[in-house]
């Protein structure tokens, strides 16, 4: 009997903890795809491809002619064009796909966040007197604070971006986390940061800022996850080994 194949839509800690656990198993052969943005990407302990499929119409065409078996998408909690291509792409290909996402952070007492749907609304947010604002959501979508530049920002990637904003006051560091709550308490402190913008990622390897705000009472302004509503998701490692487990089972294919 043939492996089952998996593609791994990767992007993520749990992306690579899945394709490890999966490479231990005889039955399955998986393919990790990354989209090929960092620059000094980790190894990884399965078979890897980088770049993008073309869109859905692609990544769809690409699952048929590898002869595909699953889909799993444990790409990063805002890569919604991929997240959402993934999902078309199941639908035309009858492939089936589930989406492994860790849990949103939640709102705890001493928290002042500002709940927003995107980036752009951010940036509005942060009102029109000038703040000191570290800015801690990647370098993808920094460009959209060209539209306050009033403010001073403080901009951690883990790449450079590039090209830098074109506003009068910015600080660039690069930084790989995880980062701890100490660690990043002192940054803030350092900085006068009297507000963070931040992507409600999920996980613990970034939360050490937000438990760093809610120690100084820094507002942050937070950026919540836009993704496909009808998409299976599981939250764990742990729950995405027994999922595929589940649907390779011999009453899955018996249609029991």
């Amino acid at each position: 009997m043939g492996k089952h194949r998996i593609l791994i839509l990767a992007g993520t800690t749990e992306a690579r903890q899945l394709a490890t656990a999966l490479a231990e198993r005889t039955d399955y052969d998986s393919l990790l795809s990354l989209a090929g943005r960092t620059a000094e990407p980790m190894a990884q302990p399965v078979p890897v491809r980088s770049g993008g499929f073309g869109g859905s119409d692609g990544l769809a065409d690409f699952l048929t002619t590898e002869k595909f078996d699953l889909l799993i998408d444990a790409t990063h909690p805002f890569a919604a064009r991929i997240s959402h291509n993934a999902a078309i792409a199941a639908g035309r290909t009858g492939i089936p796909l589930f989406a492994l996402r860790r849990a949103e952070w939640k709102q705890e007492p001493g928290d002042r966040w500002t709940s927003v749907r995107s980036v752009p609304e951010a940036a509005l947010a942060l009102g029109t007197a000038p703040n000191r604002v570290f800015l801690a959501i990647g370098r993808q979508e920094a460009f959209h604070f060209e539209s306050a530049p009033q403010h001073s920002y403080l901009i951690r990637s883990v790449d450079p971006v590039t090209p830098r904003l074109d506003i009068p006051h910015a600080l660039y560091i690069l930084a790989t986390g995880p980062f701890e709550e100490a660690a990043e308490r002192q940054l803030l402190i350092e900085n006068r940061i009297e507000v963070i913008v931040a992507k409600n990622s999920g996980g613990t390897a970034t939360h050490g800022k937000i438990a760093a705000a809610r120690a100084l009472g820094i507002p942050v302004i937070m950026v919540e996850r836009q993704q496909p509503a009808d998409v299976r998701t599981v939250e764990t490692v742990k729950d995405a080994l027994g999922l595929v487990d589940h649907l390779f089972s011999p009453e899955m294919k018996r249609g029991v």
